[in-house]
């Protein structure tokens, strides 16, 4: 277990807050608490937690416009978030990947999930998932650097890539020619039964190729199957 971090909770529920700030502290986490989404804001950025346990229906600002916010500010952006709602269509959770969160819950949840959840996020923070994911990658122009999360095309940055988009670009270049599946990508970043259909992976995708530009096509959809990073002969 990730011991010793700091959970910012924002959750306006009493009951709520206080039953997963209980079970945190009782594993051997420290928390912090925010009961609405500017609080919440303003806690990141004074404390800057290891991790933010995100509510998206909050009075004020809402789950996701936090999340938005988080994200976008120089100095929280590397902040995992794990969002918790009570939403949990698939539209939904795909918003809240997109939006850049790290994971999805949906209330109600067990406490022992949750915990798994957290601690699963923390360590692919830390870059403890073994050694390929601290490796750099250099491949037709495109530069990956895991632990500073910088991606570089032709020696220019590419900025605000989501966790999932990084983590797909990674596990598709470091692989090139390699065929995956949409659950194949879903297991390898975010682990066994994630609670995301295919068509998650394929929203990830749209959006990363764009943000890669003329780079984005080396990234093939293998029709039925799914998607592969060319390999560096390959026209």
């Amino acid at each position: 277990m990730v011991l010793n971090k700091n959970i910012l909770v924002v959750e306006d529920d009493p009951d709520i807050r206080e039953l997963i700030t209980f079970n945190l502290s009782n594993n051997g986490y420290k928390t912090h608490e925010a009961i609405n989404g500017e609080l919440g804001i303003e806690k990141a950025r004074e404390s800057t937690p290891d991790l933010v346990l995100l509510d998206l229906m909050l009075p004020g600002i809402q789950g996701l416009d936090v999340c938005r916010i988080i994200k976008s500010d120089q100095n929280t952006k590397e902040i995992p978030i794990i969002m918790v709602s009570a939403l949990g269509q698939e539209e939904d959770v795909v918003k809240g990947l997109e939006t850049g969160a790290d994971d999805y819950i949906t209330k109600p949840f067990g406490v022992k999930v949750l915990l798994a959840r957290i601690e699963a996020v923390l360590r692919r923070s830390l870059g403890s998932n073994g050694d390929d994911s601290e490796k750099s990658i250099s491949i037709a122009g495109i530069s990956i650097k895991p632990r500073l999360r910088e991606v570089k095309v032709d020696d220019v940055i590419i900025e605000n890539l989501t966790f999932s988009e990084f983590q797909i670009l990674y596990l598709l270049a470091s692989h090139p020619g390699w065929v995956f599946t949409r659950y194949q990508i879903i297991d390898k970043i975010r682990g066994d039964n994630y609670p995301v259909t295919d068509r998650s992976v394929d929203f990830q995708i749209v959006g990363l190729r764009k943000k890669l530009g003329k780079a984005g096509k080396l990234i093939k959809t293998v029709r039925g199957v799914g998607y592969r990073f060319i390999q560096p002969d390959e026209k």
